[in-house]
């Protein structure tokens, strides 16, 4: 790990050294190192090579605080790439406690690999996964597992770009960012002792966050490339959530548009909501929404709105039950289908509920108080001494 003020004057001085930023691209977007580029940490090993051709470049990796530039660090030291690499100590949270200026709206990504690079990428990842012991499987495995998801709790993630998944994926595949699935994997794992099957289409991606995976204890598999897949696929829980409604309660935009004297509730995180939301709209949280339903001001109908309109639709029963004479109807497709029929959002606030839905990280935006951000190292560096006294955890760090 290097100091932030000896980056500084690397950076200031030298040449043949690239930086490499392990976050999600729209954290990158919103503040950088200078000189950095975007390659999230489930990238790294894939897209390396092009980027730093030469053995005598100095490859840094940098995130926001510590533990993506770590991973991401360790990530190409283990595929074995030749080139020193280490990780900025503390991020743009140390970058910006040092006094030094980060740099906002950079949008430099690392594009994707040469064919030679790639080549290069998959046979330094099958040999990591391998020392690791990650399995591969095939169809028929994910066949069987799918089979047994009822009495064991199956998770299969697409771990490539967000905008790859985007493009098209295999059917039931939810889209997992590997970097991100590997330092928060809570956000994606919700079931200890769960099966986790990763996809990726380059042999790359999948194996190096699959051998971080297994490393921390989860039942982690790869999908063989060359494995054919339904294209329909059975999903166990889907059976068990209604998400339909009734035909009389739902409305379409344009019948909203029209409609006089409609109190609009929108169930979406607050931070969505305020980039934007049908106009009118009050911002309500989901679990507080059988409280707060009952001080919405006005006597006209209750429309209920979501992004997708998927957790709208889960909460109408609720609201019809509150709401009783006065009604309650949902937004059909949701706050993007308002979009999509060329109707305007708005961004002015109204809350009905509290803005407690979300935690806002000291390492995200550009307005975060210093103590804030020094509390949050303070606390990165007592992970490790936490850990020793953590009687569930089953980390085993293969050499």
């Amino acid at each position: 790990m290097i100091r932030t003020h000896e980056p500084k004057r690397i950076l200031d001085t030298e040449d043949d050294v690239v930086v490499v930023d392990a976050r999600r691209f729209e954290e990158f977007n919103t503040m950088s190192i200078p000189r950095g580029r975007s390659l999230p940490g489930g990238e790294l090993v894939y897209r390396i090579h092009d980027l730093a051709p030469s053995p005598d470049t100095l490859v840094i990796v940098n995130c926001a605080g510590r533990t993506r530039s770590i991973i991401g660090t360790q990530s190409l030291v283990n595929a074995g790439i030749p080139n020193r690499v280490v990780a900025l100590r503390n991020g743009t949270i140390g970058w910006t406690l040092e006094g030094l200026e980060l740099e906002t709206r950079r949008t430099e990504r690392v594009p994707e690999p040469s064919a030679e690079a790639r080549a290069k990428a998959r046979a330094n990842a099958a040999r990591w996964a391998a020392h690791v012991g990650v399995p591969v499987i095939g169809a028929q495995d994910l066949a069987r597992f799918r089979a047994e998801a009822e009495e064991r709790t199956l998770y299969t993630l697409d771990v490539r770009d967000p905008s790859e998944h985007a493009a098209g994926h295999p059917a039931g595949f939810a889209s997992a960012p590997g970097g991100q699935l590997v330092q928060a994997s809570d956000e994606w794992l919700g079931v200890r002792g769960a099966r986790v099957v990763l996809y990726d289409d380059d042999g790359v991606r999948a194996r190096m966050t699959a051998s971080w995976l297994v490393q921390m204890g989860w039942s982690a598999h790869v999908l063989a490339e060359d494995a054919v897949l339904p294209d329909n696929v059975r999903e166990p829980s889907a059976e068990r959530i209604d998400l339909s409604a009734p035909p009389h309660a739902v409305i379409t935009p344009r019948e909203l548009e029209a409609l006089k004297g409609a109190a609009i509730v929108d169930l979406a995180r607050s931070p969505a909501y305020r980039r934007g939301h049908v106009p009118g709209a009050w911002f309500a949280s989901g679990p507080e929404l059988s409280r707060d339903l009952r001080s919405l001001p006005g006597e006209g109908p209750v429309v209920l709105t979501s992004p997708d309109g998927r957790l709208a639709t889960a909460n109408l029963a609720d609201a019809l039950a509150i709401t009783g004479g006065r009604g309650a109807l949902l937004l059909d497709g949701g706050t993007d289908a308002w979009t999509q029929a060329g109707l305007p959002l708005e961004t002015e606030a109204r809350w009905l509920s509290d803005r407690i839905d979300v935690y806002k990280r000291p390492y995200e935006g550009t307005d975060n108080a210093k103590a804030n951000m020094q509390g949050y190292i303070d606390w990165e560096l007592q992970l490790v001494a936490q850990l020793a006294n953590d009687g569930v955890a089953k980390f085993h760090v293969r050499r």
